[in-house]
């Protein structure tokens, strides 16, 4: 299983460093829509929506959204991007309440139709601002593009850090009944190694060194909001009684299980790159 994973992310990681950085920010929204619907496809099925005609509506519903909001940011002198900066202060917000939804484990798992409703609504809420959030990252000149790989780097890394961290010093469970595997100690290694990539992909983006503790700390804000997102996808499986999200992606389940961290990570990046100015 550990080699189809690493095989698997040797060919997914050239492909998205590749079309972050060679397709103009049109072409990439397009893509990431794409990447994005099929996550939200994915997180219907944890919100057991069974209904395969029920599911395709409610996804059309959302890419009607996408199209509704891509078409009213449209001026006459080219395009305005406060619309999804809006989504993506929403995105935010909702984070912190899904983070106040993981203290609460039983709230949503009863399976009525109250729960699904919730979890419905999550669900747009996590994936549009994500999609925003990535559309305004890449958006900006001159270096989006490499901003944009730097916010994915730090969640990759903080994933990476948090497992071997976790193997080699893991002790103290940090969400027991949402993720057993998961401790604070690894959560510690992910933090600082997020951080690291953070300030070196600073660097390399041309960042000032003046201007580099704001990027550890949104570096800090993106590890913590990825970690809130990869338990909020646990415990939506928890929940459903389901191991992965999917079998898409071989040795790895389903497409939202490697996107979680990204969806609450992306838009807290693009707020803390705006409000600190790098």
């Amino acid at each position: 299983m550990t080699k189809t994973r690493v095989l698997a992310a040797l060919v997914m990681a050239p492909l998205a460093i590749a079309a972050i950085l060679l397709l103009p920010t049109q072409w990439l929204a397009l893509l990431a829509a794409v990447v994005f619907l099929v996550g939200l496809w994915e997180w219907l099925r944890l919100a057991e929506v069974e209904d395969t005609l029920a599911r395709t509506v409610l996804l059309v519903l959302n890419l009607m959204l996408m199209v509704a909001m891509v078409w009213a940011s449209r001026t006459a002198s080219g395009g305005s991007l406060v619309l999804l900066q809006v989504a993506a202060m929403v995105g935010v917000g909702w984070w912190l309440l899904a983070a106040l939804w993981l203290r609460a484990y039983d709230f949503g798992s009863d399976h009525d139709s109250g729960a699904r409703a919730a979890k419905l609504a999550a669900g747009t809420l996590a994936v549009i601002p994500a999609w925003c959030a990535l559309v305004l990252i890449h958006a900006q000149r001159p270096n989006g593009h490499l901003w944009l790989l730097v916010a994915l780097a730090i969640v990759w890394a903080a994933d990476t850090g948090a497992y071997f961290a976790g193997r080699k010093l893991g002790r103290r469970k940090l969400s027991p009944r949402i993720s057993p595997n998961k401790t604070v100690e690894g959560l510690v290694g992910g933090a600082l190694a997020g951080v690291l990539v953070g300030v070196v992909g600073g660097m390399l983006a041309g960042t000032p060194v003046s201007k580099l503790p704001a990027v550890a700390l949104v570096a800090l804000a993106v590890v913590l909001a990825a970690a809130v997102g990869d338990l909020f996808e646990s415990l939506l499986k928890r929940h459903a009684g389901v191991k992965d999200s999917g079998n898409l992606i071989p040795g790895h389940g389903g497409l939202l299980d490697r996107m979680d961290s990204v969806l609450a990570a992306l838009p807290v990046f693009v707020l803390g790159k705006e409000w600190l100015g790098f």
